[in-house]
């Protein structure tokens, strides 16, 4: 494992710790004004200084924190499942059922993502269930394409083979042996997720579709724009705090592709 790529666990880690430990640390509330702090810089007191309302930086990055990953985790996990399902039936079954998933495949993936989101979100309206609705709408057609040729190249090998001479069913094969060793290509898969998960929470909110209210990275850099020149930390702090979580995730991605070795699955 590549130390910069095994930095990317650290950086999840340390995410995971922020968004867990955060309230706990921090000595402000994400939500307090102080207009006697109004866009102070980083000091002894504010580490990360206070935006236009005098709120802590170092607060709302933690809260952002923790807000991303309540959308993202649920969002990916939602894909995950529906899509390793939908590949399992399309890649196993075959037929007239591979047909009909792949087709649906083939359509959504005509739809940019991120787009697909943003109209959906604006059409559901913003709130925490139809944000992680909308953003998990076209996230499980990647799971189902991988999955699928997973699958394809697996039901063919002699373990596979032999569990269906043993007599034993359909589910059973698929449960104990096809299942087992997409866990690698899940994992890597779902890290990746997680990173693209984040910036697209943190567009959406940039746009003014997210969590009303909530402290999430994109609704305040997209505060912070109105002071890039005057107070540069306000917009620099939570797009640093963004643009580190995003790769953190990527390189986690990477590391876990190397140790479980799954680069040669995933071309297939």
């Amino acid at each position: 494992m590549k130390p910069l790529r095994s930095s990317g666990i650290v950086i999840v880690a340390a995410l995971l710790l922020a968004a867990l430990l955060g309230p706990l640390v921090v000595p402000y509330s994400p939500a307090r004004t102080n207009l006697e702090f109004e866009l102070a810089g980083p000091s002894a007191s504010h580490w990360l200084g206070c935006d236009e309302l005098g709120r802590d930086l170092l607060a709302r990055v933690v809260a952002g924190a923790r807000l991303s990953l309540l959308v993202s985790v649920p969002a990916v996990a939602i894909s995950m499942v529906v899509g390793t399902l939908l590949g399992l039936i399309a890649g196993y079954r075959g037929g007239w059922r591979e047909t009909l998933i792949m087709r649906a495949v083939d359509l959504l993936q005509a739809f940019p993502g991120i787009l697909f989101a943003l109209g959906l979100a604006f059409v559901l309206g913003p709130s925490l269930l139809n944000l992680i609705a909308a953003m998990s709408a076209l996230g499980w057609v990647g799971y189902t394409r991988i999955v699928r040729a997973q699958v394809l190249e697996l039901k063919g090998r002699e373990f596979v083979e032999a569990a269906r001479v043993t007599g034993q069913t359909d589910g059973l094969i698929v449960l104990r042996h096809i299942l087992p060793n997409l866990y690698g290509l899940l994992a890597v898969q779902g890290a990746f997720a997680l990173g693209a998960a984040v910036l697209t929470e943190s567009s959406l909110s940039f746009l003014g579709l997210g969590i009303p209210g909530a402290p999430s990275w994109g609704a305040m850099l997209d505060g912070g724009i109105d002071y890039l020149l005057i107070a540069p930390h306000v917009g620099l702090v939570p797009g640093a705090a963004l643009a580190v979580a995003v790769l953190g995730f990527n390189l986690a991605g990477e590391a876990l592709r190397d140790r479980l070795d799954v680069k040669a699955r995933a071309r297939g």
